[in-house]
């Protein structure tokens, strides 16, 4: 049976979004309906929403704090004929390295997770090809992608497939752990709540996933938007990818 929170969100198209620093949406981007087949959202019990990475038909690949406040988790999605779909996972994995609560702090933390499904996608969805450069310098151009607000804290832009170009930069020098990414044209673009999970791209492949966004003062984001690369990580992911 559906709870009630379900309920509302295949009403309300997922318009209900608990605003998080850490619940990763494109601000100051653009829509990019062409990305929308590589990428779902992801729902939990506590209202909470973050994006997901398609990386096999029947595999989602999220961030680790996405799905480690609930306890019943649904993949979101709209068909073609803008009908509201959701699906329950049928396992939800956690990578060993995760550490929960560790923002603002100096703690490593692997922030991913794989949701697998025990049905594949329509074939509206297609898998994201996975990057294995961890060769990344700054001023590279790496595009963040999800669902989230296009402007910070208001419920109403959530649901709609953005995107951003940014570049990276190395405020703590290089790391083959993460990737710290900033807008080279200084517009305010970036990830928000509702990104967090969602595919970061670098030539075409998905080479990290969004965990962490900055803002000016009391804002969120536009400043900074932060992934876990996951070539490091990619055999825990092929392993964790079967059902």
């Amino acid at each position: 049976m559906r709870s009630k929170l379900w309920s509302l969100l295949a009403a309300s198209g997922a318009a209900f979004l608990i605003a998080t620093r850490v619940a990763l949406a494109v601000v100051n981007g653009q829509d990019d309906p062409s990305l929308a087949r590589y990428a779902v959202m992801v729902l939990d019990d506590h209202g909470n929403m973050c994006t997901g990475a398609v990386v096999t038909q029947q595999a989602i690949l999220t961030a680790a704090h996405c799905v480690t406040d609930g306890k019943d988790w649904r993949i979101f999605w709209r068909g073609p004929d803008n009908a509201p779909v959701l699906v329950k996972p049928l396992t939800v994995r956690v990578h060993p390295g995760f550490v929960h609560n560790t923002h603002g702090s100096q703690n490593r933390s692997i922030d991913l997770a794989i949701v697998t499904l025990d049905e594949p996608l329509p074939t509206l969805f297609a898998p994201i090809p996975l990057s294995d450069d961890i060769r990344l310098a700054p001023g590279d151009p790496v595009s963040v992608a999800g669902y989230g607000f296009s402007e910070e804290k208001n419920r109403k832009t959530l649901g709609t497939m953005r995107r951003a170009d940014l570049a990276v930069i190395e405020p703590f020098g290089h790391s083959t752990v993460l990737v710290w990414l900033s807008d080279p044209a200084q517009s305010g673009a970036g990830g928000c709540q509702g990104d967090s999970g969602g595919p970061l791209l670098y030539q075409g492949a998905l080479i990290a996933i969004t965990f962490e966004t900055t803002g000016n003062g009391k804002r969120d984001c536009g400043v900074l938007t932060q992934g876990t690369l996951i070539a490091p990580h990619r055999d825990w992911i092929l392993k964790s990818m079967a059902p």
